[in-house]
C-alpha cells in the first residue's frame, strides 16, 4: 500500500511539474509574440536548407541566408550539420532583433554518423526495443552535431514495392508500422525534447503518400475515406500518441485535394479530433507545387490555401515569407491564423531550451566525443544481423564452415561500400570505415582463400559469357554471389515499374548455379524485387537489404553462424509486376481464387498464380520450431472483456535461435467486409535447443474494432478465428471464439 501511494504521488508530482511547465512556456511564448511584427512572425513560419547541401531542387536567388537570418526572415534551417555550420547560423540569429534562435533540421533517417540499416530492413527484425535503440543511437549522434530535429519517422503503409520510398519506411501492414512508429519516436526524443541527446521527431507523409497510383512517387492518392482511415492513419495516430513533436505533411494529393493544402487531414483530423499540439511542416516546396497540381493558380494562393488548411511551417517555398504579410494586410488571412503558427514554432523553441542557451546543442568538443562510438557500431551490427532474411537454405548449404578452405565472392556488389549504406543516408564522413562484403568474409573466414570476380556490372543490360566468374566458382569449395540493387535505385524519385534484378545479373547467378557448386546468393535491395528464378534453383538465398556502415560483418555473421537469422518479411514478394499491389490482408471475393467455387469463374490470373513468391511475415532459421497445445481462456466473451490464447512454442533443432511468433485473427462476418487475416500480436522468443516456452497473447476490444461505414469505431459481434504461425501464409494454429453483446 504505501509503495503504491508513493509512486502515485511521485506520478502526480510529475504531472503537476510538466503542467506547470508547459503553462511558464505558454506564458513565455505570449509575452514574445506581442513584441513581434508581422514579418517577423511571418519569418518564424519559413525554413530554407543550408548552402552545404540539398535534398530537392533548391530554391534559386535567395539571397543571403545568413543576412536573412539577421533579419529575421528565417526560423528553421535544415542541411546544416556539425558545430561549425550550426555555430554559424545561430551567431546569425542572435544578431536579430528579437534573438529568435533557429530550429536546425535534417533527414536523420537510419543513422547519422554510424549508419544503420535502411528502416524497412530494421522493420524485417521485427524487434520494436532494437528499433528503438537504433533511433536512440542516430538521435544521440545527430543532437551532438548541433542538430535538434529529424524528418523522421516516416510512417506511410506501403503496399506497391514500385515505390521508391518503400524502404523508408516499416512495410505494409497497419500493426507492426504502428507499433515500429512508436518506437521510433521514443528513440529519437528519448526522455523528452529539450534534452540534449534527444531531436524532435517528424512523423510523414500526413497522409497517404505510400498509396501513390501505380508506384510513382508524388503522384495522386485515390481511396476510400474507410481505407484512409482503417489502414493509413493508425501509424501516425501511434505516432502522435507516442508523443511526436512533429508532423510533416506531404506531397500527393489526396482525393483531389493535396495534402498541403488540406484541411480534413490538417485542421479536422490532425489539429482537431487528435488533438496535436506540435507544429506542421510542409515537405520540401510542396506549398509551391500545389501550382502544378492545379489546385493554386500562383505562389499567393498557394500560401494562403495552406496556411488556412493548417500547415504551420513553409519548407523551401518561400511562399509565407514572399506573400503571407500582404495577404494578413488584404484580409485573406486572419492574423489569428499566423499567430497560432508561430505559437506552435516557438513553443517547441523553448521546449528544446533553445531561449535559455541557443548553443546548447553545439559544442565541438561533445561533437567529437560522441560520433561513432565502438558500442554504437556494434549496435549498428547488431541491427544489421537481426534485419537479414534467410529466404532458402536447401540441404542445410548455411552456416558456412569457418573452416571452408576457398569461397568464391562473385558479383557487382561483393567490394562495394558506399551502396552498402543505401538510400538517404547523411554521409557524414564519405569516407567512414564501412565493411564490405568481402571484409566481412575475410573477418569471419581468416584461413580462407577469398576468390573473387565481379561477373558483370549492375546495370549491364547485354548478357556475357561470364567466363571469369564460372572460372572463379569452378576453383572454389562454396561460392557467394552478391548482386542487387545499387544505391540510386531506391529512395525518393526512384519508383521503378520492373523490379526484377537489375540488369543481366540473374544470368550470372544461372552461369555461377549451372557450375554445380553450392551457391549462396545475397540479395541486396531497399524493395522486395522479383527473382523467380533464382528463388527456384539456387540453393541458399539470403535477402540483405541495406545494413549500413557495418553490412559486411552482419551478414559474415549469418553466414557463418555466429548470428542464426531471425528476420521475417514486413512486405510481401511478388511474382509478377501485374500482381502488384499485393498484400496479405486483402478482402475476400464472391469468388475466391481458393474453395469450392466454378474452377474457371474466380477472382485469379491466368497466367500466374494469386500467391505471392515469399509472404509477409516469412523467413527461415538456421533451427526448426514447433507450435503445439493451443488453449484459449474463454470460447465467448463481452466486448469489454479480454481473452488469452496461448500455445507451446519449442525449438526443435540444434542450435539456439530467435522465433518470431505471429498471431493473425479473421472477423468470419462483419459489415463492412474485414480482411481474411489480419496481424493483432507478435512475440519475438529466445530459445535453446530443445528449450519450449508457454507464449500467450490478448486479445482485447481495441484489436476486435473496426472502422464501420460512417467511420465509427466499433466492434461486432460474431465469430472469430484465431490463427498463429511463423508467417501470415503458414498457420500452425486455430482456434476460434464468439464475441457476443
Amino acid at each position: 500500500m504505501r509503495k503504491t501511494f508513493t509512486g502515485l504521488a511521485l506520478l502526480l508530482l510529475v504531472c503537476v511539474s510538466a503542467s506547470a511547465q508547459q503553462t511558464s512556456i505558454s506564458k513565455k511564448v505570449e509575452v514574445l509574440l506581442a513584441k513581434m511584427t508581422l514579418d517577423e512572425k511571418v519569418g518564424q513560419l519559413n525554413q530554407l536548407s543550408g548552402d552545404w547541401e540539398a535534398t530537392g531542387p533548391v530554391t534559386k536567388n535567395t539571397g543571403d541566408k545568413l543576412q536573412q537570418v539577421r533579419d529575421g526572415k528565417i526560423g528553421s534551417v535544415l542541411n546544416i550539420m556539425g558545430e561549425n555550420h550550426t555555430r554559424t547560423f545561430q551567431d546569425a540569429a542572435m544578431k536579430s532583433r528579437l534573438k529568435i534562435p533557429l530550429l536546425f533540421g535534417q533527414d536523420v533517417i537510419h543513422g547519422y554518423s554510424i549508419t544503420f540499416p535502411i528502416p524497412l530492413a530494421e522493420a524485417a527484425s521485427w524487434d520494436l526495443p532494437a528499433i528503438e535503440r537504433s533511433a536512440r543511437i542516430a538521435a544521440t549522434e545527430a543532437s551532438a552535431a548541433g542538430i535538434n530535429w529529424t524528418f523522421a519517422p516516416m510512417v506511410d503503409v506501403a503496399r506497391d514495392p514500385r515505390w521508391g520510398r518503400v524502404m523508408e519506411g516499416a512495410g505494409e501492414d497497419t500493426y507492426l508500422g504502428s507499433l515500429i512508429a512508436a518506437a521510433r519516436v521514443r528513440g529519437f526524443q528519448g526522455r523528452g525534447i529539450g534534452s540534449t541527446d534527444a531531436v524532435m521527431a517528424c512523423v510523414k507523409h500526413f497522409a497517404g503518400y505510400g498509396a501513390a497510383i501505380g508506384g510513382r512517387d508524388y503522384n495522386s492518392v485515390d481511396m476510400s475515406l474507410h481505407a484512409l482511415w482503417q489502414t493509413y492513419l493508425p501509424p501516425f495516430k501511434a505516432a502522435l500518441d507516442a508523443g511526436a513533436a512533429t508532423f510533416m505533411n506531404a506531397f500527393n494529393d489526396l482525393n483531389g485535394t493535396p495534402a498541403t493544402g488540406n484541411a480534413y487531414l490538417q485542421r479536422d483530423i490532425l489539429k482537431g479530433k487528435w488533438g496535436f499540439k506540435g507544429l506542421v511542416v510542409s515537405d520540401w516546396n510542396s506549398i509551391g507545387e500545389m501550382i502544378p497540381h492545379g489546385y493554386a493558380k500562383d505562389l499567393k494562393q498557394a500560401a494562403e490555401t495552406a496556411i488556412k488548411a493548417g500547415n504551420d511551417m513553409d519548407m523551401e517555398s518561400r511562399a509565407y515569407i514572399g506573400h503571407l504579410a500582404v495577404l494578413v494586410r488584404e484580409g485573406k488571412v486572419p492574423i489569428a491564423t499566423v499567430n497560432e503558427a508561430v505559437r506552435r514554432i516557438l513553443t517547441k523553441k523553448f521546449e528544446l531550451g533553445l531561449f535559455d542557451n541557443p548553443y546548447k546543442f553545439i559544442n565541438a568538443a561533445h561533437e567529437k566525443a560522441t560520433l561513432n562510438q565502438p558500442k554504437n557500431i556494434e549496435a549498428a551490427r547488431d541491427m544489421g544481423r537481426k534485419s537479414i532474411v534467410l529466404l532458402k537454405n536447401e540441404k542445410n548449404l548455411l552456416p558456412l564452415s569457418k573452416d571452408v578452405k576457398t569461397i568464391a565472392l562473385i558479383g557487382p556488389l561483393s567490394k562495394e561500400k558506399w551502396y552498402l549504406k543505401g538510400a538517404w543516408s547523411t554521409n557524414v564522413d564519405p569516407n567512414d570505415n564501412v565493411v564490405n562484403i568481402y571484409e566481412g568474409l575475410q573477418n569471419h573466414a581468416p584461413n580462407a582463400k577469398i576468390l573473387y570476380a565481379q561477373g558483370c556490372n549492375i546495370t549491364d543490360s547485354v548478357a556475357t559469357d561470364f567466363k571469369e566468374a564460372v572460372e572463379t566458382a569452378q576453383k572454389a569449395d562454396v561460392v557467394v554471389m552478391a548482386v542487387g540493387e545499387d544505391i540510386f535505385m531506391t529512395g525518393e524519385a526512384r519508383s521503378k515499374a520492373n523490379i526484377h534484378i537489375p540488369g543481366v545479373q540473374e544470368d550470372l547467378i544461372k552461369a555461377v548455379v549451372a557450375t554445380g557448386k553450392p551457391v549462396v546468393v545475397l540479395l541486396m535491395a531497399g524493395r522486395p524485387m522479383i527473382f523467380n528464378w533464382t528463388a527456384e534453383h539456387a540453393p541458399a538465398i539470403v535477402y540483405t537489404w541495406w545494413l549500413g556502415s557495418q553490412m559486411g560483418n552482419s551478414v559474415a555473421d549469418v553466414l557463418f553462424g555466429d548470428y542464426n537469422p531471425s528476420g521475417k518479411l514486413p512486405m510481401t514478394f511478388p511474382r509478377s509486376e501485374g500482381q502488384i499491389p499485393l498484400y496479405y490482408n486483402y478482402m475476400n471475393t464472391g469468388r475466391p481464387a481458393t474453395g469450392d467455387n466454378d474452377a474457371f469463374y474466380r477472382s485469379s490470373y491466368l497466367d500466374v498464380p494469386n500467391t505471392p513468391q515469399y509472404a509477409f511475415g516469412f523467413g527461415l532459421s538456421y533451427t526448426t520450431y514447433s507450435y503445439s497445445n493451443i488453449s484459449i481462456s474463454k470460447t465467448a466473451i463481452r466486448k469489454d472483456e479480454t481473452i488469452t490464447v496461448s500455445f507451446d512454442l519449442k525449438n526443435t533443432g540444434n542450435v539456439a535461435g530467435e522465433e518470431v511468433a505471429q498471431l493473425y485473427i479473421r472477423d468470419m462476418v462483419a459489415q463492412p467486409l474485414r480482411p481474411v487475416k489480419e496481424l493483432k500480436d507478435f512475440a519475438k522468443v529466445k530459445l535453446a535447443p530443445g528449450e519450449s516456452k508457454r507464449i500467450s497473447f490478448k486479445l482485447d476490444k481495441e484489436k476486435l474494432s473496426f472502422y464501420n461505414d460512417k467511420l465509427e469505431w466499433i466492434t461486432q459481434p460474431g465469430d472469430f478465428k484465431v490463427m498463429i504461425g511463423p508467417a501470415s501464409n503458414n498457420i500452425k494454429l486455430e482456434k476460434t471464439f464468439q464475441l457476443i453483446n
